[in-house]
């Protein structure tokens, strides 16, 4: 699956992935997890980044969602961050998404300000805690 599968990423949220790809060297720097069904299909994945503690990537394929498999990566995430050692990790949203992170118990404690050109819009900051 690579994130375009997603369709929180159309339209004029497009800019912010459109030259993205998760390669093999991505892999080997960060923890990437996956999630996948009884025969092998991706359906959704996360990057998870130690230093500094941050989410980088979370994606559920459009026909996987509504099935709690977002829900079991972001809680997978915090169980890996807290086996790291971590205290709390970072998460920029995508601004569609800042609700469901809230609903799994992060706190908003910030906006970051747009870079143009890639991303025209605010983008909330929120902060998982892992302890």
């Amino acid at each position: 699956m690579r994130p375009l599968t997603s369709g929180a990423y159309r339209g004029k949220y497009a800019s912010i992935i459109s030259s993205y790809r998760v390669t093999a060297d991505y892999i080997a720097r960060h923890r990437v997890f996956v999630a996948v069904d009884a025969v092998g299909r991706l359906l959704g994945f996360y990057a998870l980044v130690l230093e500094p503690p941050e989410l980088d990537l979370a994606f559920v394929a459009d026909s996987a969602q509504g099935r709690g498999i977002g829900r079991l990566l972001i809680e997978h995430m915090v169980g890996q961050a807290r086996e790291a050692g971590l205290t709390d990790l970072r998460v920029v949203s995508h601004p569609p998404a800042e609700e469901f992170y809230r609903r799994l118990g992060a706190e908003r404690v910030g906006t970051v300000a747009p870079s143009p050109p890639k991303v025209a819009w605010e983008r909330p900051e929120l902060r998982f805690t892992t302890v």
